[in-house]
């Protein structure tokens, strides 16, 4: 393959990648779907033709963390905070941690009914399926209203970062005890300082460069801190949000010291550039990280019925806990809030991060794939149902 087929491939990817985005602005259909279609239609046509064949396998997760970091910035920019939106925030932290625990604790039963392997084994296999992504909910919730999208992007980054602090949790503690539990609150303590330090400091170069490229060194600075949390399994998606919030509020802190060296008059535009180049960045990491997600799966395995009707009970172990957290707790209206709790990115970054000792051979990517897909559906289904909806009423009124 020569240098500019490559490049043609390449820029086509991305092209059809925005037209999907188009797409699914008027269908509600999830660009994700179209684009692990994409990836799939690929794979059938490299085996068709005889194609040189890649293995993408080991670039999946540097992709995935990539997109993560950066769509997770991309949202926390666009929130800006005030005292009225402390009961959405709670709201919202509260809807995230008790789904979490809620579907982790059903899904886990199945899976020893399903495979018969230890509880502990089980939980750490189930925890990748009960993330709401935030890489499909935040694009989802564009044409929501503004109390629902501020919820859909709170409560599906906190899903993010609980279900990673849980993840790193459970992996590094195979004996639960009461040391565990300390070792999480000084983990959790350290990042929360970590986070306020970053803050501080990129705010305060990005003041003081003078260098016409800032964006991409403050990203660039942002994965270092990132990657350097991640290798002592700190949760760092809380230095993500808290800098993204950090960074598009600060300018109500009305501290004269901290206004004096932190406060400069660009600040806003600055802010925007960087919202920008996060957005573009965080739509290429995605079209590259589920084309190549869908070129990776071997779909031959949904031909095993077993994968299809265990790939069922955990989507409809899911629907169950939201439906029962709207209802009972939340006692709201169900729509579209139910169906915006899709599986994606970060699912399949913790899928490839379960060690291997603990991974259940039984559940396999085919089953990852089942929920993938079918939580899309369901949301693209959900969305478009709501849009007819509210289109009818709008029209009759």
């Amino acid at each position: 393959m020569t240098t500019y087929t490559t490049l043609i491939i390449l820029s086509g990817l991305v092209i059809f990648s925005y037209l999907f985005d188009l797409i699914a602005g008027k269908t509600k259909i999830p660009s994700v779907i179209l684009l692990l279609f994409l990836g799939i239609g690929i794979k059938f046509t490299v085996d068709y033709f005889g194609l040189l064949k890649f293995n993408f396998t080991t670039i999946l997760p540097t992709l995935g963390t990539l997109g993560l970091i950066l769509i997770v910035f991309e949202g926390a920019l666009e929130l800006k905070y005030s005292r009225d939106k402390n009961a959405v925030i709670k709201k919202s932290f509260l809807s995230a941690l008790t789904i979490l625990l809620g579907t982790s604790v059903l899904i886990t039963g199945a899976f020893y009914y399903i495979s018969g392997e230890s509880i502990y084994r089980c939980f750490v296999n189930a925890i990748p399926f009960c993330v709401v992504s935030s890489a499909i909910a935040i694009p989802s919730a564009s044409g929501m209203s503004k109390e629902k999208k501020e919820f859909i992007i709170y409560e599906s980054s906190f899903s993010d970062i609980l279900t990673v602090i849980l993840f790193n949790f459970m992996v590094t503690n195979r004996q639960i005890s009461v040391s565990s539990f300390a070792k999480l609150g000084i983990d959790l303590s350290l990042i929360l300082f970590v986070a306020l330090c970053s803050c501080l400091l990129l705010l305060y170069l990005i003041g003081r460069l003078t260098h016409h490229v800032k964006s991409f060194l403050i990203i660039s600075i942002l994965i270092l801190v990132y990657s350097i949390g991640q290798l002592y399994h700190l949760s760092s998606l809380v230095i993500v949000l808290a800098l993204g919030l950090f960074l598009n509020n600060a300018r109500q802190i009305r501290l004269g010291l901290f206004r004096k060296y932190f406060i400069y008059p660009t600040l806003g535009y600055d802010i925007k550039q960087l919202f920008q180049l996060s957005a573009e960045s965080a739509f290429l990491m995605r079209t590259f990280f589920f084309i190549i997600f869908g070129y990776t799966m071997d779909v031959y395995h949904l031909q095993n019925w077993s994968v299809i009707i265990n790939g069922g009970l955990v989507l409809l172990l899911i629907y169950i806990v939201r439906f029962l957290y709207l209802k009972l707790v939340l006692k709201t209206g169900l729509m579209p809030e139910l169906v915006i709790i899709p599986r994606g990115l970060i699912s399949v970054l913790l899928f490839y991060n379960i060690p291997a000792d603990l991974k259940i051979p039984a559940l396999g990517t085919g089953l990852l794939f089942v929920v993938i897909l079918g939580t899309s559906i369901i949301m693209s289904l959900g969305l478009l149902g709501t849009k007819r909806q509210s289109t009818q009423e709008f029209q009759d009124v």
